[in-house]
């Protein structure tokens, strides 16, 4: 008899991010349609990242919707350092903008995931704009502080992008602003899944922590990015021509860190 073969249907590619974000806010709120698991009770809304070497990781995505008690301690301390006209570059649901904007600070939300902006809105955050920093960086808007925090120092993605995505941010900065980016060093880790891919990195000629993802969500997809876990040496080296500095770093809750940085005089 003739072997049968099984094909398995692939996601649609979309908004995933987006998607997970607005079952996630209509989970927490009771408001709106969400899963159902038994056809009755709400589901959990779990974000499911999908490695290039196979692995994937899981985790409930109701965090992105966090009040300030919820938060960590170095978000609190990257909030104090917060000045003037703020850009939220990866805003998400809104979870940081939302806080300063109760604080009285001007901020702007920025997100390339209409799902994401959509929900922000619906919170409250008065000003959003869905686009890429680049696409962003034609604007006659100005900022003082840019904030890349929830690990949003990986959207610098690597060495052959981090340069354009820094210059798109000079362009929209008011003299003397600075970068406020959480990052995380990956290379602690003594997990042999970690450590062979940073090793697997490093033989494509890549940041060990260079990260290739993407998101998937229910039936949809993101497409494939890069996206960055470095260590403070490398993310120096990064700066490296870019007319950005690095002014000083928070260690304390290792192995995250956040990084200040600032433009060269």
């Amino acid at each position: 008899m003739p072997t049968r073969v099984m094909t398995m249907e692939q996601p649609t590619i979309g908004d995933a991010f987006g998607d997970m974000i607005r079952d996630a806010y209509a989970v927490r709120t009771g408001i709106g349609p969400r899963p159902l698991a038994g056809g009755r009770l709400p589901r959990p809304v779990i974000e499911v990242i999908e490695r290039d070497d196979g692995l994937i990781n899981g985790a409930p995505a109701d965090h992105y919707l966090d009040e300030p008690a919820a938060w960590q301690p170095h978000d609190h301390r990257a909030l104090r350092l917060c000045r003037g006209h703020v850009l939220d570059i990866g805003v998400g649901a809104g979870r940081i903008a939302l806080e300063l904007q109760r604080r009285g600070m001007a901020v702007t939300g920025l997100d390339t995931s209409p799902g994401a902006i959509e929900v922000a809105r619906k919170r409250g955050l008065r000003d959003t704009v869905l686009s890429t920093v680049d696409g962003y960086a034609r604007a006659t808007a100005r900022y003082d502080t840019f904030l890349l925090l929830g690990n949003n120092l990986g959207l610098l993605e690597g060495p052959e992008r981090a340069p354009a995505f820094l210059a798109a941010l000079a362009r929209l900065a008011n003299p003397g602003a600075r970068i406020i980016a959480q990052g995380a060093d990956p290379y602690g880790t003594k997990d042999p899944v970690h450590v062979g891919y940073h090793q697997r990195n490093r033989a494509r000629g890549r940041l060990g922590g260079q990260l290739r993802l993407r998101l998937r969500y229910r039936m949809v997809a993101s497409d494939w990015f890069d996206y960055l876990n470095c260590s403070v040496d490398e993310l120096a080296g990064l700066l490296d021509g870019t007319g950005w500095r690095l002014k000083s770093v928070d260690r304390k809750d290792h192995p995250y860190y956040l990084a200040v940085m600032e433009q060269d005089h």
